[in-house]
């Protein structure tokens, strides 16, 4: 079995929804984020802080070009998406699931938007950030799993799960 890879805005579940995947399917887990920060010696927030949105972009798309996993269950972070390096070699992993989270309720979620290390400019809201990758995530999505308001991570997970072997993937 490939890899699978969910994709989404921060705040959709990617790494909650992950290891609960990665439970069920029996697979790994990796989360980017974690690999960002390991590398860096620095928290998501701290980087984008000191070096800005764009440099952020460009560490972010090095972890993932060198991802080179089997069998996992892949997380990366919300804006890995925004680099076609990154997001042709997320493809390339195995079928790539968006978390199709709605604006309200990824407010509700996100409570520390300044300090959660969101690759966003200043200025820029939820709504705008929104506005600029969803189109991004459908166009490398293989499946589109939208996740209602209120609903339970590990019911997301379920549906990611069923949607998975209804569509034949991984493959």
């Amino acid at each position: 079995m490939d890899n699978i890879i969910l994709t989404g805005m921060p705040g959709s579940g990617k790494s909650t929804i992950g290891v609960l995947l990665a439970k069920a399917l029996g697979m790994g887990f990796l989360d980017v984020d974690l690999i960002i920060q390991e590398r860096e010696g620095a928290l998501l927030q701290e980087i984008l802080d000191r070096r800005g949105t764009a440099a952020f972009l460009d560490v972010e798309e090095q972890a993932v070009l060198t991802l080179d996993c089997r069998h996992t269950v892949i997380a990366p972070g919300g804006s890995a998406m925004c680099r076609e390096g990154a997001a042709r070699h997320l493809s390339g992993l195995g079928p790539v699931v968006y978390l199709n989270v709605p604006l309200e309720e990824l407010e509700r979620r996100i409570r520390n938007l300044s300090q959660r290390g969101i690759a966003m400019e200043p200025g820029q809201t939820l709504a705008d950030v929104l506005a600029l990758r969803d189109p991004l995530y459908r166009k490398y999505a293989d499946l589109i799993v939208d996740c209602p308001p209120g609903q339970p991570l590990d019911q997301t997970a379920q549906l990611v799960q069923t949607a998975l072997k209804e569509c034949g993937l991984p493959r």
